[in-house]
């Protein structure tokens, strides 16, 4: 399974998070602590938001590992941003491609995605009869992940996302549209994994999920206004695959098949799945 982290509060250097942790996010791709796949080498990818230029996220992914990419170093090091997104990709269903890279964006809104749609293949093509021409032009890769952000997109359509709260019901309403199109052409023999998160920038909103009740889903951890080490004050709100301190009475766990929004106040809720 691949790796990932989100953060959101007032704005800071990118390698913060992603570069100088003990087990951070570059670390991960080459040693994951939390994960039956140690080694997360097909990618990767960082998007973050400047919204002095403007409410569309700026993005940057590679196909070589984030371990051995300098390009990561030095562009975390010289960035800030009050949100952002990275990820390291374990390829399940897609080629290594830079179309294939997460996060996935499109106008303010930003997606990525740790884990798979079982047997994707058997139900892509019910799912893209569902988006109207503009998103479904949109994609340019092969992954469940941009499929499941494109049905997002398109159930968005003429919403009023002026609450939280809108975003997680038409969140709720992808991932059960996702379930039936299972259910309806998959032998379903194994579960589907949701550990996605999605942001306008302002907002953020992560699930931990499974499609199979009895099945643990994959690791999800967060930080909520606390010190992140010794030496680092961070204020805000970090989403992770993993912890990414050794000072684990600092993080929680988000519990099992829930919803955890973040709201713009850094006001932190949860909702069952």
């Amino acid at each position: 399974m691949c790796r990932l982290v989100g953060y959101l509060d007032e704005p800071i250097l990118l390698e913060s998070i992603l570069v100088k942790p003990v087990n951070s996010l570059v670390m991960q791709s080459l040693h994951a602590r939390e994960s039956s796949v140690p080694t997360n080498g097909d990618g990767f990818g960082v998007g973050w938001y400047a919204p002095e230029l403007s409410p569309n996220p700026g993005l940057f992914v590679s196909i070589f590992p984030a371990w051995s990419d300098r390009n990561l170093i030095h562009l975390t090091a010289k960035i800030k941003s009050q949100c952002f997104f990275a990820h390291v990709r374990a390829a399940s269903v897609g080629g290594t491609n830079s179309y294939n890279c997460h996060p996935f964006s499109y106008d303010k809104w930003m997606l990525m995605h740790n884990g798979d749609i079982h047997q994707f293949s058997r139900i892509k093509r019910h799912l893209r009869h569902l988006l109207d021409d503009t998103i479904y032009n949109s994609i340019q890769g092969e992954t469940d992940s941009e499929h499941f952000f494109a049905l997002f997109l398109q159930l968005s359509q003429g919403q009023d996302f002026t609450n939280l709260t809108k975003i997680a019901d038409i969140f709720e309403q992808t991932l059960r549209t996702v379930e039936r199109l299972s259910q309806q052409y998959t032998d379903a023999t194994n579960p589907s994994y949701f550990n996605v998160c999605i942001t306008d920038g302002k907002r953020l909103l992560a699930s931990r999920y499974c499609s199979d009740k009895n099945t643990a889903p994959e690791s999800l951890h967060y930080l909520d206004n606390g010190n992140f080490n010794d030496s680092l004050n961070i204020k805000g709100v970090v989403i992770a695959s993993e912890e990414l301190t050794d000072v684990s009475n600092r993080w929680q766990t988000i519990p099992a098949n829930h919803l955890i929004l973040v709201d713009e106040d850094l006001s932190i809720t949860f909702r069952g799945l």
